[in-house]
Order: structure tokens, then sequence, then C-alpha cells
């Protein structure tokens, strides 16, 4: 079948057409006929007789088929009630309770019966007996106390009540009797109802008959200091399972907040959330819930209590009392964060951020909830240890840890113990984090425990071996004045990172600084000695410098001879001309000599950038200690700056396009150079000539003559 098959296609109006008044008529016609029964006349005595036999024989019947049925005796009752024949009523109900004598439904609608007919001392009589045979049917009790009352007669009703209350009826019942007190000594002081109060929770010592109480205390009996000393007394007196409820709590803060007295709600409230532990409610629930063994119903109610203190503290707290309220909400929320995701480190490093930041504005600096919070955060150690970038987040949370054991606690033993148990879980044989070794020594060396800095030192070389915890050991030992110390650790160094420039140099430097030349020149030589170095041009500096420094102007010519052995590098030239024209060196003719030599090498090479640089160096240090004379003819070598255009091709060797770049054109290249030079020359002059506003025939003569 079709989708579209139940759309009507045809939408044009059907010929004969049906109002609503005909469709109304024709559902009238429709219904079924109502029968009703006939309605009998009784003219005469006789008449009214038979009609009563007749149904009284209908009614034997009935019971005859169903004895255990009810409403056929009361149906029965019913009919000899409404013609007043109480006697023969009162018979039925009689005969019923024989039949079915542990009725409480029929014993009421005996009782009933003679109420409605103001037979007072028959349905005393009648509830006497019933409640006597089912003392535990409330309902029973309940109407005969409100007949009693409803006669005014108090003693009886009293009475009915002390004989009830023997039989340990529920809360309602002990309820229903002090507001009965209430209601009878209205104008008067309650001593009677209090005092009803009191057995009821005497009976009863649980929170509900407490709050029950309080309850009473407060609205009907208008007694607030009754309400209060009730409510302490629940929470003082009663079994820890029973006192430690949260609806207790948040009763008893309602309480206080209804009479003005917020200050002692929010102690009511700061008290629950302690003791009933509303903030680790919101953390984890299952876990308090295993814990202490409550039920999911009260779990419940101690969220609510929690949600009822917030809107407390929003409508009547203070300002710090309303950041108390948003640090709890906060904490929910970043629990939340690291229940769905422990391995989110950034939501770890702000959690412990607001904990460091409350309890630092807390009188009682208190670190417990901090250590928690950082004791949660180092458990969720990475999954692999495979990758290193998982770890780099997660060694921080350590070293703050760490950090605010030592500067806000003081604690720098605890401190110490943090940075081994994290040094403990690394697993070194991947990698390792040097800067929690240097962290971990630099606890010790504060606690002034040189061995074990030492130890960790010298323990991280042999798992480790990072630069920066040479540089690092190196430094203790130099500011403890260790040099010998220092140079076995140099030595190591070097030995691990032969070609690392860097510490070759610091090796040097602090030999010089101690005066020890020899031993200074003779590290610089085997440094350079090396086959393979990461910044070679900084060590033979290095070397070169310290010659100069020395006055070695002949070891420093011979460091730069060696040096342009292996490299021919435009610095390097520039440095060694310099070095001749400074006061150690042999003088300007020297450093000319060493200029000529290599601008002719860089001619050669075809290295224009490098001539341009050499030349402009050159011409400074002319003008510096030189003359005119060689400054013009320096300046005569320096080349015109021109623009030209090229083919910019891919890798595949694929034209670009045009590209502009500039040049550079010296003056003692080849003729062609010279040619294009002069071209450009006499290009310029005829430019400038022509702005001057000579014809073009002189223009034209004087080119011929050039």
């Amino acid at each position: 079948m079709s989708r579209n098959s139940g759309l009507v296609k045809n939408r044009a109006p059907a010929p004969i057409q049906i109002s609503a008044e005909q469709i109304l008529r024709e559902a009238a016609d429709r219904q079924e006929s109502i029968k009703v029964d006939p309605v009998i006349q009784i003219h005469d005595a006789e008449e009214y007789q038979s009609y009563l036999r007749d149904r009284r024989k209908h009614f034997e019947d009935n019971i005859r088929y169903r004895r255990e049925h009810i409403g056929n005796w009361v149906k029965y009752a019913k009919l000899e009630e409404e013609h007043k024949e109480f006697e023969r009523a009162r018979s039925i109900f009689e005969r019923a309770l024989e039949v079915e004598p542990r009725s409480g439904e029929l014993w009421l609608r005996y009782a009933e019966f003679e109420m409605r007919n103001e037979f007072i001392n028959h349905a005393r009589n009648v509830l006497d007996r019933a409640v006597q045979l089912l003392p535990r049917v409330d309902f029973l009790w309940y109407k005969y106390v409100y007949m009693e009352e409803l006669v005014r007669d108090i003693p009886k009703c009293r009475a009915v009540f002390e004989r009830w209350m023997k039989w340990m009826p529920d809360d309602n019942a002990w309820l229903a009797y002090a507001r009965f007190e209430t209601r009878v000594g209205a104008g008067a002081p309650l001593d009677r109802a209090e005092a009803v109060m009191r057995r009821y929770v005497n009976v009863y010592p649980s929170a509900k008959a407490f709050l029950k109480f309080s309850k009473w205390a407060e609205f009907e009996a208008k007694n607030i200091d009754l309400a209060r000393t009730i409510l302490e007394a629940c929470l003082s007196e009663l079994e820890p399972e029973e006192s430690r409820q949260a609806r207790v709590f948040q009763r008893f803060a309602s309480f206080e907040e209804r009479q003005g007295e917020y200050e002692r709600a929010r102690v009511i409230y700061k008290h629950a959330i302690k003791l009933l532990r509303l903030a680790d409610i919101q953390v984890d629930p299952k876990k308090v819930e295993k814990e202490e063994d409550i039920t999911e119903w009260e779990i419940e109610r101690r969220k609510e209590l929690y949600k009822a203190y917030l809107s407390f503290e929003k409508k009547h707290g203070d300002r710090k009392g309303i950041e108390q309220v948003l640090l709890i909400k906060q904490r929910r929320e970043y629990n939340d964060r690291v229940e769905n995701d422990p391995h989110d480190y950034d939501a770890w490093f702000e959690f412990a951020k607001l904990e460091e930041d409350n309890s630092a504005s807390l009188d009682n600096h208190d670190p417990a909830a901090v250590r928690e919070v950082y004791e949660r955060a180092v458990a969720q150690v990475p999954p692999t240890t495979n990758n290193k970038d998982h770890w780099r987040r997660y060694i921080y949370l350590w070293i703050y840890y760490a950090t605010y054991e030592e500067l806000t606690n003081g604690d720098m033993e605890r401190a110490a113990e943090i940075y081994q148990t994290c040094l403990n879980i690394i697993p070194h044989k991947h990698f390792s984090f040097s800067k929690i070794w240097i962290n971990a020594a630099k606890v010790y060396v504060r606690m002034k425990n040189l061995p074990l800095a030492r130890k960790i030192l010298g323990r991280a070389i042999g798992l480790c071996g990072k630069e920066k915890i040479f540089k690092e050991y190196i430094a203790l030992e130099l500011s403890l004045g260790e040099i010998d110390r220092c140079r076995s650790l140099y030595n190591n160094y070097l030995k691990a990172m032969p070609e690392n420039c860097a510490a070759w140099t610091k090796y040097a430097e602090l030999e010089k600084s101690l005066g020890e030349t020899d031993r200074c020149r003779a590290i610089l030589e085997l440094a350079v000695s090396q086959p393979s170095l990461d910044m070679p041009e900084v060590l033979w500096k290095t070397y070169i410098d310290f010659e100069i420094d020395e006055g070695e102007g002949d070891h420093a010519r011979r460091l730069y001879e060696r040096l342009l052995e292996r490299t021919n590098h435009v610095k390097v030239w520039i440095s060694y001309a310099q070095f001749e024209g400074s006061e150690i060196g042999m003088g300007m003719p020297k450093a000319r000599e060493v200029m000529e030599k290599a601008y002719d090498m860089l001619k050669d090479e075809g290295l224009k950038d490098e001539r341009v640089l050499l030349l402009d160096a050159w011409r400074v240090l002319e003008q510096q200690n030189g003359d005119s004379e060689h400054v013009g003819k320096v300046e005569a070598k320096l080349p015109r700056r021109i623009k030209r255009k090229r083919m910019r091709k891919d890798e595949d060797g694929n034209d670009l396009g045009w590209e502009e770049y500039f040049d550079y054109q010296f003056p003692d290249d080849d003729d062609q150079g010279a040619s294009n030079l002069k071209i450009l020359e006499m290009a310029a002059k005829w430019k400038r000539r022509r702005q001057d506003g000579s014809d073009d025939g002189s223009d034209d003569d004087s080119d011929m003559e050039d």
C-alpha cells in the first residue's frame, strides 16, 4: 500500500451536503434508551407493609446466597434506617457482625448509623466494642474520639485517647491527641499537649518524632524556644544513625532561617557539611555511600541539603560566604572534569590552584584539602611509557606539589619526599627529566644536606646524563669552592659530550679565572683538535681572544692561520685583518695584505655579497687606522648596486615567472661588466642633459663625442 493512498484526491464539494445539526440529531437518535426503575406509589399501610416484605425478602435472599458480602448487609440496614426501623437495622448489623466480627468497615458503618440517628450511647457502645476487638484499626479510634469531641465530652474523649495511646499507635495518632489538647486548651497554657508530645518522643525516640514535635511547637503551640530545644535535643540525644540525617539539619536550619537567626542557620549548615561529608557526596556519592553504609534516599536528601545551603548563602550570606559557595560549586565542576578524564592534567592544575588560593585566604591555614587534591592528581600516572609528551604535564604536578609544601607550608622534609617519590615513578630506562633531579638536589642543598644533594646529582648523571644536570652540578660545586670536583665534573662532562663547544669554553674560562694559563691553553688546544664540534666558530674565537688577552700575538696569528686552513669565511678574514691592525698586531701593512688576499680569494670564488661585506669592513678599518689615500683606494673598489630580473623555477625546472633581485657590479670585474657599466653611465648623463633643457642635436653630438 502506497504512503499517499489515504489522501483525498478529489477536493471538490460533495453533491449532498450534511449540516452539523443533522450530525447531532443522528447521534442522539442512535443513543440507547435509559432504563428507569418504575416508581412505586404506596396508598395505604397494607401496601407499605407489602412493599417492605418484598424488599426484605430480596435482601434476605441476597444474604442467604452471599453471607460474607458486607455490602448486602449494609444496604439492608440502610433500608430499615430509611423507614425508621432502627431496631431492625440494629439487628441486621448485629447479625452481620456475627458473620464478619473482624471487619473494621462494618463496625464503622454500624457506629455511623447510630451517630446519624443521634443514638450517642449506642454509638459509644458500638465503638467501645469495636476498639476492644480491633485495637490496631486506627480509623475506629479516630471515629471514637471524633464523636466524643463532637458531643463536647472532653473527659471521655481524653480517656479514649489514653486507652488508644496504651496500644502505642503510629505518629499521626499522637499528633491527633496533641492537637486535641491544643484545641481544648486554646487560650491557656498547653501543658497537656506538650506532655503528650513528650510522651510521644519517649515512646518513639526517632528523628521523625522529634521533627514532628518541633513542627507542632513552632506552628501550633507558637513556642519558638521549645521548638529550638527539641531540635537541639534531636541532635544531641538520639543515636547517630537517627541524628545524622540530612532532613534533621535541613529542618533545623530552615527553622532558624524563618526566625531570622541567620548565623545560627549558617553554623548548622557548615556543621552538616563537615559531619555528613556533603562536599564529598558532590564529588563521589558512591564512595560515601559505600563507606558510611547509607541508602540512596539519604544520598539524595544530602544533595538537597547542600543545594539548600547554596540557596541560603546566596540570599543571606556576605562576601566571604558567597565566595565559599562559589568555591564549593567550582570544586564540584573540577571534580566532574577529573572524574570524566583523570588524565586531564590542566584540570588538576586549576583544581590545585583553587584549593591553594582558598587555603591562603583562611584564617587557620589548613593544607589538608590542597594535599588531597595533589595526592589524587599525582596518582593519575600516564598510561604509557613510550611517549614522553604524556609525562611532561604530569611531572609539573609533582613540582608544584613540592613547591607548595616548601614555600607555603615550610615543610622541606615533605618536599624532599615528594621529589624522591617522583623519581621512583619516572621510567628512567625510556626517558628522564633533568628538572626533577635538579629541583630535588636543590631542596637538599637548602636543607644543608650536601651529601644527599651530591648523591642525587651523581645518580642523575648516571641515569639521565643531560647537559643541564652537568651545568647545575658544576655551578653547585663552584659556589662551594670545590675546584677539584668541578674539574672532575668537567672531565666527565666532556667525555659524555666531546662535541659540546660550550662545555669546552666554560672549562677554559674556569681555569682562566683561576690563573691557570697553561691549563686553559691546553684545554682549548684539545678542544679545537676535536673531529666534530657543534659550534666551532665560538670555540676558535674563545681561543683567539684568550691569546690576545694574554698578549700572545704570535700565538693568535698562528691560530688565525690554522683557522683559515679550515675555512675561508669572510668574517674570519675580517677578524684577522682587524687583529693585525690593532696594537698587538703587525700594523696596517699586514692588515692590508690580509684584506687583499681575502679580496682576491672571494673574487675568484665569485662571492659578491661577501666581497661587499669585506670592502665595508676594510673601509672602516682604513678610516680608523689608515689614511685618506688608502680609504680612496678602497672606495674605488666598492661596487654599484643594480636591479635585475631572472626567471624563477620550481623543483622540476618549470618556469614560475620573473622576479627582481639586486646585483653588484664591481669596477675591477671583466671587460663586459665594465662596458655595461659605461653604457649605464652614458645613459645617466644623457638623461641629466635632457632634463636641463638642451636640444636633441647637441645631445646627439655629445653622445657621438663620448
